[in-house]
């Protein structure tokens, strides 16, 4: 299922995109002050992965690669969108909105039909859909579009959900209607994103805070291997089964662990003969992977990088080996970007499957880690990675400009 194409790179440009929707819809064309225009970012995990289901601790950032939406509210049922890149248009009823298409309209349309059990009015409208977001890159365009949706589906106003329960609605709309069994993290950080800074969520208890960058010593540079991962791939579910057996094996004996939240090295060790060889690594992984977010947010406050680097570095090491979610065109671009210097720290970010690497970079070396990419990545694998430069940015809203 594909979530929709990007535009260019550079910013959307609010005025053109309520251009293009009055091209194509007279009631925004007779009226242009009833358009409306909300965004919503993708984000980038710094670190704690597979452990938001798990219900551990992550590390996310909202990023300012969007997704935006111009719309003017309607009178009815009905909910059209059309991509501005490729004049794809998606649709459906509020009143009868069915199954999944196998498009990613669903993703609209799931929001809808979430806020709608969660009692939050929706409302129909007509909208150009715009997006800065990479297909496929583990930036979560999904929970960007949901986040937007969410916003247009609420008419004049903003929606009727705080933040928290907003994110948490949007995602039941992925796991129960489009099917993919995703932690809250995605939009979580797309909701609440805090402008510069990073977000620490404890995914059990919802307990939150920013976690302030040094964006004067380190720049966010996201590596995209040109290799796609597909979210809604089987192998994602299968991982949260594993992670899932590994619990009701040790809850056997120790009935107050609910999830791998609950398991410390030492009574997974305790326990190992018991769970399938599969099943403790994807266990051992989540475990160290919980400890990795509280020492990466204490060497922050610190200031101590080569910390993080390590950490970053033992992060990457886990999915490959423990989790099994990098790839090869991963593995190159963080084995790229350890040979640069001034490269902090690498590793993949998001689902796996392919996608993207985050780097802490130097601000000075950001072209360094550009130039060997271009140079050595390719030949290594037949493809062609893209590089962004991103900064944290607010979470999902009316678009300011």
């Amino acid at each position: 299922m594909a979530t929709p194409a990007p535009g260019p790179s550079t910013p959307i440009d609010p005025d053109r995109l309520r251009a293009d929707l009055a091209a194509r819809v007279p009631e925004a064309s007779a009226d242009p002050s009833r358009i409306r225009v909300v965004r919503a970012p993708g984000r980038v995990n710094l670190i704690g992965e597979h452990t938001d289901y798990n219900d551990g601790l992550v590390m996310p950032a909202a990023i300012d690669l969007e997704i935006r939406i111009a719309y003017v509210p309607a009178d009815d049922e009905r909910v059209e969108v059309t991509q501005a890149e490729t004049g794809e248009t998606g649709s459906f009823a509020l009143d009868a909105i069915g199954a999944p298409r196998g498009s990613w309209i669903d993703y609209v349309a799931g929001t809808a039909w979430a806020m709608a059990e969660a009692g939050a009015p929706v409302r129909g409208f007509r909208g150009v859909l715009a997006s800065t977001l990479p297909r496929g890159a583990g930036l979560s365009s999904s929970a960007a579009l949901e986040l937007a949706s969410a916003w247009a589906l609420s008419g004049d106003g903003p929606p009727a959900l705080d933040g928290m329960t907003l994110a948490r609605t949007a995602q039941r709309a992925e796991n129960q209607y489009v099917g993919v069994q995703c932690g809250l993290m995605d939009q979580f950080a797309a909701a609440l994103g805090v402008d510069g800074a990073a977000l620490r969520l404890d995914c059990r208890s919802l307990d939150w805070r920013s976690v302030a960058l040094p964006l004067d010593e380190l720049a966010l540079v996201v590596c995209h291997s040109g290799s796609p991962h597909r979210l809604e791939a089987s192998e994602y579910n299968q991982r949260r089964a594993e992670c899932d057996a590994a619990v009701a094996a040790i809850s056997r004996h120790e009935p107050a662990v609910r999830a791998l939240r609950d398991v410390d090295l030492s009574m997974l060790e305790r326990y190992r003969d018991e769970l399938d060889p599969v099943a403790y690594r994807r266990a051992l992984h989540v475990v160290e992977e919980n400890a990795r977010v509280e020492a990466t947010q204490a060497a922050i406050a610190a200031n101590d990088l080569a910390e993080v680097g390590r950490l970053f570095a033992a992060s990457h090491a886990s999915l490959r080996d423990l989790f099994e979610v990098s790839s090869a065109e991963l593995d190159a671009l963080v084995d790229i970007a350890a040979g640069v210097d001034g490269v902090v720290a690498s590793r993949l970010t998001g689902a796996g499957f392919g996608g993207s690497t985050i780097n802490l970079v130097r601000p000075d070396r950001v072209d360094a880690l550009k130039a060997a990419v271009d140079r050595d990545y390719s030949p290594r694998t037949g493809l062609a990675a893209t590089i962004y430069a991103v900064r944290p940015v607010a979470g999902a809203g009316v678009a300011a400009a």
